[in-house]
């Protein structure tokens, strides 16, 4: 392998390490609240904000710490959207075997909670879970990278320096 193939991949094995413990967590919660019935609930899908979101936060955050100075708002943008996006996919395809493997009434269930006269399909149910992931993935990557991102403003030290110069 050449020098290019082995940099890309080290700096793949991050986020795709966390996207995988992100989508174990994602799993262990949709399952969690499976034993109690309430995974039927959407609003339990804000847990997956929650999970997500950390996840990617930690993602970026230990990117920054090993980059130091090299650190960049695209790196570390692209860090946290693979390990969502990975996260998501794995997710998705784990939603799609229970759903058809686990338990068939699931979609029926689910949609228990909505007007129920329409007739909606595995596929498409599914499809709506990825969209949401990666929709989700984009936002809390773009949120997180509010908090790593170098700041370009005055300090306020600077600024009364200035105020005093001028006076």
């Amino acid at each position: 392998m050449n020098q290019e193939n082995i940099l890309i991949m080290k700096n793949l094995a991050l986020p795709i390490r966390f996207g995988i413990i992100i989508s174990v967590l994602l799993i262990a919660f949709f399952l969690l609240l499976s034993l109690f019935g309430l995974h039927t609930h959407p609003a339990f899908s804000l847990g997956n904000g929650i999970i997500v979101g950390f996840g990617i936060y930690e993602t970026i955050r230990y990117y920054k710490l090993e980059q130091g100075k090299q650190f960049s708002y695209s790196s570390g943008f692209t860090v946290g959207i693979v390990s969502g996006f990975l996260a998501t996919l794995i997710f998705t395809v784990f939603f799609l075997f229970y759903a058809t493997e686990i338990n068939s009434n699931f979609i029926s269930n689910l949609l228990e909670v909505f007007k129920n006269d329409y007739n909606v399909s595995v596929g498409l149910v599914t499809f709506v879970v990825a969209i949401m992931g990666f929709a989700t993935s984009v936002v809390l990557t773009l949120t997180c990278m509010q908090l790593f991102k170098d700041s370009r403003n005055i300090t306020e030290s600077t600024e009364e320096s200035r105020l005093k110069k001028v006076s």
